[in-house]
């Protein structure tokens, strides 16, 4: 978890790419972005607000990454 919010802070797409899954559930503050390519997307225009408060692993890569309350 640390290495992609370090990758996040960094805005280092190429890192993220490797560490995040292709059919990611990525929320945060309520709303969910569904899939690795669109969730880069939205980062880019958006970056993330922290850390999450849950994340679920899935072969390794980040499966379901949840920020806020």
């Amino acid at each position: 978890m640390d290495e992609v919010v370090a990758a996040l802070r960094g805005r280092d797409w190429e890192r993220l790419k490797i560490l995040l899954h292709p059919y990611l559930h990525w929320t945060e503050d309520g709303v969910t972005t569904r899939g690795r390519t669109k969730v880069l997307a939205r980062l880019a225009d958006a970056p993330s607000s922290g850390r999450p408060v849950s994340y679920e692993l899935r072969d390794g890569q980040i499966y379901r990454w949840t920020v806020g309350s």
